[in-house]
């Protein structure tokens, strides 16, 4: 196989032997520009960018040794291979001067003209390989952190567009991709190398219609090269006047595939398309694992709010603010619930959180919330109420625990009859903010005898509870967050939806679950 033409500087004071060296490496098919000293060649190398660079050791002022060391030194030009010649210095000491100075290699003369053009063509090979070598090693580096940054999104958007970014960095191309997130509106995201990325609606056939010239309906990757006619006919807006190869890969079957693809001119290499194929096939899996995360998280959220009350009795003379917010940007249903009860003139509020983060706690949850119901429909007993709950988990899920608090008003005179199985305290808010008492050991740990305290709550007066999700924090001491949230609870207002809110966000984004009740005794 014929090794490719080169641009070679030949830089020698001797026109004559100038002449001879340029003819030769002509007549092997390389473009020759030609310098007579040092500062001259170092200037030509700016605007030249020649491939090799033939050297005379002894040129006037600037030599060959000190022009060889300042292409090295230079990290714009240290990759150009240098040859050295010289009909003078040709003892072992200068070569191995020549050599250690940074040549690449060394040529006494006479020279003969076979010889010449056979090392000039190793010479080529090698360096044409190191710099691929160092090419794709950059390149697969690069790829290895826009993958890390692809994993790393925390939206559709980002996950786009970092995949973008760094296919144009990648492959120093324009680069565009096409996608489905999951409110099932395609999206086109494209950027140039160093540039910022634009994002654009497109037709929703689109994507099938790309799919239809290289996957059909299979699962895999695809590479599909198309020229700029069939381009602008698919993408008539398109900013790309040349060829374009792209990937369409797709996961599971029955999803919409992705499109991963570039400027085609020049036309990429096997090594470009592979890393091509790899960014697609990443950015594929990791489309749909945001497009399953989203469904999921719709999913648990519609769940969640399912198992609450589904509707908050009004009683007269008590104002309530209720609020349940689910985690921070998590799937996993959670086991906080709240619940309001009508008893005859009284009212019953109830606060808990099974122990952990699934399907199987909220399950948990629903089913002490209708053993409570059951509980105290033919008659209260705040004391044996509990002892059922703590039955009921011990029973049946004797590897769970949760933590619940019964609080039973009667809103004409105010007094409270309460229940703590080893949740936080209810807060009495106010000027004199305070904790009532701890209770009982948790659900689920043993046999207990619960005990039930007594207390009156005068009129406008308000209490708060809560799970632990609004107050725990790993960086904080658990003390300290319950200390804040006092602090809070004597700014209470007549607005207690306000007040709900604002002690949500006192206490900001939240890795667990959270639910709270605030009730005020108006009469």
């Amino acid at each position: 196989m014929a090794e490719p033409s080169a641009t070679i500087l030949v830089v020698e004071d001797t026109p004559t032997k100038r002449y001879i060296l340029s003819s030769w490496l002509r007549r092997a098919g390389h473009q020759v520009v030609e310098a007579g000293t040092g500062e001259e060649a170092l200037l030509m190398l700016a605007s030249e960018r020649p491939d090799l660079v033939v050297l005379d050791v002894r040129l006037p002022g600037l030599d060959g040794y000190a022009v060889c060391e300042r292409i090295k030194a230079d990290p714009a030009t240290a990759s150009i291979p240098v040859i050295q010649v010289s009909a003078n210095a040709v003892t072992v000491a200068d070569r191995t001067e020549g050599l250690e100075r940074g040549a690449d290699a060394y040529l006494p003369d006479p020279i003969e003209p076979d010889e010449f053009t056979a090392i000039v063509v190793a010479t080529l090979r090698y360096s044409r390989a190191r710099r691929r070598a160092e090419v794709m090693a950059a390149r697969l580096a690069k790829l290895a952190e826009t993958t890390l940054l692809i994993n790393r999104a925390d939206s559709f958007e980002r996950l786009l567009s970092v995949a973008v970014e760094g296919t144009a960095e990648i492959l120093d191309r324009f680069a565009g991709a096409l996608a489905v997130p999951a409110d099932g509106r395609p999206r086109r995201y494209r950027a140039r190398p160093g540039g910022a990325v634009i994002s654009k609606g497109v037709p929703p056939s689109l994507l099938e219609r790309l799919a239809a010239i290289g996957l059909g309906q299979a699962t895999g990757a695809e590479v599909i090269v198309l020229p700029p006619g069939e381009w602008h006919r698919l993408v008539p807006d398109s900013e790309i006047g040349m060829p374009v190869t792209g990937v369409l890969c797709r996961t599971r079957k029955g999803r919409p595939p992705i499109f991963l693809g570039v400027e085609a001119e020049p036309e990429l290499d096997a090594d470009e398309v592979n890393l091509l194929r790899q960014l697609a096939q990443e950015l594929a899996l990791a489309v749909d694992a945001r497009r399953a995360y989203t469904e999921e998280h719709a999913i648990s959220i519609t769940l969640q709010r399912s198992l609450l009350p589904s509707h908050i009795p009004d009683v007269p003379g008590v104002t309530l603010g209720l609020r349940y917010e689910p985690a921070h940007g998590g799937i996993e249903v959670g086991g906080d619930f709240y619940e309001v009860l009508t008893v005859g003139d009284r009212m019953l509020v109830a606060i808990g959180d099974v122990m952990g983060h699934s399907l199987h706690a909220a399950t948990i949850m629903a089913e002490l919330r209708h053993a409570l119901r059951a509980s105290v429909m033919d008659e209260v007993d705040l004391a044996a109420s509990m002892d059922l709950l703590n039955k009921v988990l011990r029973r049946y899920h004797p590897s769970m625990t949760a933590t619940v608090c019964l609080m039973l008003l009667n809103p004409a005179t105010g007094e409270i009859m309460l229940a703590n199985a080893g949740h936080i305290p209810p807060l009495l808010a106010g000027p004199d903010a305070r904790f009532h008492g701890m209770g009982n050991l948790m659900l689920g740990v043993a046999e207990e005898d619960y005990k039930v305290d007594h207390l009156t709550l005068p009129p406008g007066a308000t209490i708060m509870m809560f799970t632990d999700g609004l107050v725990e924090d790993r960086h904080t001491l658990l003390d300290d967050s319950l200390e804040r949230a006092r602090r809070l609870a004597e700014t209470v207002g007549d607005d207690l939806e306000a007040f709900c809110d604002e002690m949500l966000a006192a206490f900001g984004t939240r890795e667990d679950d959270v639910a709270l009740v605030v009730l005020r005794r108006d009469l």
